[in-house]
């Protein structure tokens, strides 16, 4: 091969020159510029440097393994005219060998083995070592596993008979004594080991054979390493650098990464109160199928989205060998409360107060009134409708009114657990007196636990009669003071203003009665009044304050809503920076809209705030698909214990009052010991939302006579799947109610004799064992039937027939006057003389008195 220069074999092998002469200077060669010619005596010089100082061996390869490419391009016409270029690339690879090296070997009557066939004989060995080691070490474990178990046995025997007999030593705990280890894990942790040995030894000879970079520089790509480049331009010698040869099919054993465990993975499993098929299956990494199949085997028809309680899923658990642990539902709702703390001592707080009353005793034009006198005069005429609530200031005090529908909202607050009322304001009209609303005012006040301040309206009318009004209240139980109750009682007029600020006092007065206390400083807590959606604000939530302070930038926790707070507005209509105890507010920011009576809480993270609101969605859909029709009136005696009083809670609506009263007076007279009807709450009119609410917290029945549901009311009964019915006819009321109580009630077990055969004779056959010979002297003899032996008309034996048979032939029964052959389960001592008795027991339906 020709000569070249230094410049164009560093070229060629992809190295700068500099870094090529400082090479050449180490190998003894005297080239000092990039023009110095290069003969292939030099070449060879500097190619043995390289080997031996990179680990190789010096002298000249056995073999040499020659490699070319040519790439031709093939020009083709088509169709339509267009010329197609397609580059075709041939590759050829020759390997030549030294003729004395190759004869040494057959002189020598050994064969020459490649590099492929030694690298596959050195991982063959140590696989087989790394096998045999594992062997040697699953033995060694299970030896001591054994050993262990052996000991723990051998101890356990000692201290039993160490133990006195009359001492009942308590069943060891998990924490009492060590618990043996498990031979299969054991032999799969040395198997872990063998394998992680296997592993290591197979990535240190890939390391071992990839070429190492060079000190300095970047190599391009597809030019391999010096060694390979120098090795091209030789005509008969070249350097070691190979590449690794394609495996073959029918190769050499091949090392995989994987193992098929040897025992059964026992998992974990948290089970809650209530947990869906398919979650169940999902902890334990099972199909769901495999758990509906092992709820068909225990007698429970179950598809992958049906809810277990807890007992069922342990069962299941158990039966398919995993562990459980039993987890509260309340878990984070807990920590939350847990990291809401004040410090500090509570200081007085506004009441916060509902208006109540029948429609047109003047409610409204009373609060219209309060917001004239008793707001700024500064804030454009008091307070904006929107917000539905608002805050006056007084000489003695501030007092927050709930601008909402009195008694709906109060129901739907109550119904959800969230008490935001202190003081209830009850307006009567004193020319009209106590109306159905009225009632149900009072009803829903009372239910809640919230003291009532009444309001004798309409004063200054001439056919005012607020004696008459005092009167109708104290028969529905609200005495006034005057009487010896607790209710005070104000006579106000909403037109001339009348009692107002006496009003305004006797609400102060019950404020201070009830000592209503809060922290002024802290994170913010409270209840949602209301929210909606708002074209250009998005959701809008109403909150009343009830603890610290909410500020501008709160992350709010509110239901199953959350958000960053990115404005506040107080009723009218202005921005303000915070707001403390009693004080209603606007928020922007929250990513849904919260139900009314939904608590609030201010949260220090957002990703707090977002898992507890996924908690609280997940669990209401768990609670969603488990719950049961309970106030369904054909399911509501499935829930009965033994030995309570079942009680039937109905919400009752009629058109007229002599109609109300009249059904009341018959379902109080209804029930015994056992079952008894409890109305929760009967008024006059349509079914309102405010009924439907209190039926969802009562779980009550709700019966309508000559009465309808209006839409909303039939949005909330639709939606919690109460038991609504309708009647035109008092008795059908009446009958239902009275079919719901026999329902209720436990049903009376009765005996009745059907036969009786007398024993003649007795006899032992091999293949039956003792029978009977009879004469069904009464009635008829049954087969699958209880039956008595009577020996002197004493009872001896209760249990069932093993056979009952007419000469050679089983028969379901025998009737009187007619001989059989009677052989009883699992008794061996009848004689002669014995009476069979054989009876059944029936259920009798009882019936309320």
């Amino acid at each position: 091969m020709a000569d070249v220069t230094v410049q164009q074999l560093a070229d060629n092998i992809g190295t700068p020159v500099d870094r090529l002469l400082k090479q050449m200077g180490e190998a003894g060669l005297k080239h000092s510029s990039a023009e110095d010619a290069v003969t292939d005596s030099e070449k060879q010089k500097l190619l043995t440097y390289l080997k031996t100082s990179h680990g190789g061996k010096a002298g000249e390869p056995n073999k040499i393994t020659l490699k070319r490419k040519v790439t031709t391009q093939l020009k083709a016409g088509s169709g339509s005219g267009k010329g197609k270029t397609v580059n075709i690339e041939v590759r050829k690879k020759r390997t030549y060998m030294k003729r004395d090296a190759a004869d040494s070997g057959a002189v020598a009557g050994t064969e020459v083995k490649s590099d492929e066939q030694l690298r596959r004989e050195e991982e063959q060995r140590k696989l087989e070592e790394a096998q045999q080691r594992l062997q040697e070490e699953k033995r060694a474990a299970e030896e001591s596993a054994r050993r262990k178990v052996q000991e723990e046995e051998e101890r356990k025997a000692a201290e039993t008979t160490k133990a006195e007999p009359a001492e009942v030593t308590p069943a060891p705990g998990p924490g009492d004594v060590d618990v043996p280890p498990d031979p299969e894990l054991e032999a799969k942790k040395a198997r872990h080991k063998a394998k992680k040995a296997s592993d290591d030894a197979t990535e240190e000879r890939r390391k071992a054979k990839k070429p190492k970079a060079a000190p300095s520089g970047k190599q391009e790509r597809g030019k391999g390493s010096r060694h390979q480049q120098i090795m091209g331009l030789m005509d008969d010698e070249g350097g070691s650098g190979r590449r690794r040869p394609k495996r073959k099919k029918g190769g050499g054993p091949r090392e995989h990464q994987f193992q098929q465990p040897t025992a059964p993975l026992v998992r974990e499993v948290k089970l809650g109160e209530n947990i869906n098929v398919q979650d169940l299956a999902h902890q334990m990494s099972v199909k769901p199928a495999e758990v509906v199949k092992i709820l068909f085997k225990m007698g429970v028809m179950a598809t992958i989205n049906q809810v277990l309680d807890q007992d069922t899923a342990i069962l299941v658990v158990e039966e398919m060998g995993h562990r459980y642990v039993t987890v509260s539902e309340n878990a984070m709702e807990e920590d939350l409360d847990a990291s809401i703390t004040y410090e500090g001592e509570p200081t007085a707080r506004a009441p916060v107060v509902t208006v109540m009353g029948h429609v047109d005793h003047g409610k409204t034009s009373l609060l219209d009134y309060i917001r004239r006198t008793k707001v700024a005069a500064g804030e454009s005429g008091g307070i904006t409708q929107h917000i539905g609530a608002y805050h006056v200031e007084t000489d003695h005090g501030m007092v927050t009114f709930l601008d909402t529908p009195g008694h709906e909202a109060f129901t739907a607050m109550r119904a959800r657990g969230a008490r935001s009322t202190d003081v209830v304001i009850l307006v009567v009209a004193a020319d009209d007196g106590v109306m159905p609303q009225t009632e149900e005012a009072v009803q829903h006040a009372k239910a809640g636990g919230v003291p009532i301040v009444v309001a004798v309206n309409k004063m200054d009318k001439e056919g005012a009669d607020p004696e008459r009004v005092i009167s109708e209240l104290a028969a529905k139980n609200v005495v006034p003071e005057e009487w010896g109750g607790d209710t005070q009682f104000i006579r106000v007029s909403a037109h001339t203003g009348e009692g107002i600020d006496a009003l305004i006092d006797a609400v102060l007065l019950q404020a201070e009665v009830l000592e209503l206390k809060a922290y002024a400083e802290g994170p913010a807590k409270g209840v949602v009044i209301e929210s909606k959606l708002d074209k250009g604000r998005g959701a809008v939530s109403t909150l009343l304050v009830q603890n610290g302070l909410l500020k501008q930038g709160d992350i709010v926790l509110a239901g199953d809503a959350t958000g960053r707070v990115r404005a506040l507005v107080d009723e009218a209509g202005r921005t303000i920076e915070s707001a403390g105890p009693s004080i209603p507010v606007e928020i922007l920011g929250l990513d849904g809209t919260p139900e009314a009576g939904e608590e609030f809480v201010v949260v220090d993270s957002d990703k707090q705030a977002r898992e507890v609101a996924e908690h609280r969605r997940e669990r209401a859909r768990e609670q969603e698909l488990a719950k049961q029709q309970a106030a369904k009136l054909d399911n509501l005696f499935a829930g009965m214990g033994a030995g309570e009083v079942a009680t039937l809670n109905i919400v009752l609506k009629a058109d007229v009052r002599g109609s109300l009263e009249a059904i009341q007076a018959q379902l109080a007279g209804l029930g015994n010991e056992e079952v008894r009807v409890n109305v929760v709450s009967g008024g006059v009119g349509g079914i309102s939302e405010s009924d439907a609410n209190l039926a969802v917290t009562a779980n009550a029945v709700m019966l309508g006579f000559n009465v309808r549901a209006t839409g909303k009311a039939r949005e909330v009964i639709e939606r919690n799947g109460l038991d609504l019915r309708y009647y035109n006819v008092i008795y059908d009321l009446l009958d239902d109610i009275k079919a719901a109580l026999n329902g209720m009630l436990s049903p009376e077990l009765r005996e009745q004799i059907v036969g009786l055969a007398e024993v003649r004779d007795v006899f032992n056959s091999p293949k039956f064992g003792q029978v009977a010979g009879c004469m069904v002297v009464e009635g008829t003899v049954y087969r699958n039937k209880n039956i008595r032996v009577l020996r002197d008309d004493v009872v001896i034996y209760e249990g069932e027939l093993e056979s009952l048979r007419r000469f050679k032939d089983d028969v379901q029964e025998v009737r009187q006057g007619t001989e059989c052959g009677i052989g009883v389960r699992n008794y061996k001592d009848v004689k002669a003389g014995d009476k069979i008795e054989v009876f059944d027991v029936k259920e009798f339906a009882r019936t309320i008195d």
